[in-house]
């Protein structure tokens, strides 16, 4: 304890306190003597990170808990599996720095469900860079990240049903064009069906486009 302490560089005192409060794992032991390694060290100073942006020793022992509940990265990606977008790996802190104060237990809890982020040993994985990006703009932006997590798992929904619609159509009357090949024309097809949705609605909105029909009930 003495040395991961030194290594740390806080009191030895500090390490038992977290040891009884289960913000790290007991040591491995071998008789008398109890053996801490790197885990115990990369946690030590993750609890040091999120203390410094403003985070309470309850609050990281709820994300600890949270964490370790989450499924491992070759679960979330699978193994072999082809893909576009670039995983990123994240320790908690930069997890932290990315969403300023909007790394909460239930915003990870939701994020490690949709499958947005997994484990990996003492680092987090983001399955995408992009979106990744794009969350922490929203974020910045003001959306509330609960809010972004909430969207994303309905754009989820919407993005499975139109990855079958164009893999069925394809399958059905097409023998040549492999499945992968319509990653860039579904893509074209969907963004500007998107920009025209985007164009229908600001227009709707500023009450210079066709409002919606109108239905009208028989009078009894």
């Amino acid at each position: 304890m003495e040395e991961l302490a030194r290594e740390a560089g806080i009191p030895v005192r500090t390490v038992r306190f977290y040891r009884e409060r289960g913000l790290i794992a007991p040591p491995r032991r071998e008789g008398r003597i109890a053996w801490y390694d790197d885990h115990h060290l990369a946690r030590l100073r993750t609890i040091a990170g999120l203390l410094e942006r403003g985070h309470t020793l309850t609050g990281i022992a709820d994300l600890a808990r949270t964490f370790e509940s989450g499924r491992d990265v070759a679960e979330v990606l699978g193994l072999g599996e082809p893909t576009e977008e670039t995983p990123v790996r994240l320790t908690p802190e930069q997890l932290a720095d990315y969403f300023e104060g909007e790394v909460t237990p239930e915003n990870l809890a939701a994020a490690l469900d949709l499958g947005y982020l997994a484990t990996d040993g003492d680092e987090i994985v983001h399955i995408s860079r992009r979106l990744l990006e794009v969350s922490a703009e929203l974020v910045r932006e003001g959306v509330p990240l609960s809010t972004v997590l909430s969207a994303g798992r309905r754009v989820r929904e919407h993005a499975d049903a139109l990855a079958e619609l164009f893999v069925g159509v394809m399958r059905s009357h097409s023998t040549e064009t492999e499945p992968t090949q319509l990653r860039p024309l579904a893509r074209a097809v969907v963004d500007a069906e998107l920009s025209m949705a985007f164009d229908r609605r600001l227009r709707r909105d500023d009450g210079t486009g066709p409002k919606p029909a109108e239905t009208k009930t028989p009078e009894t």
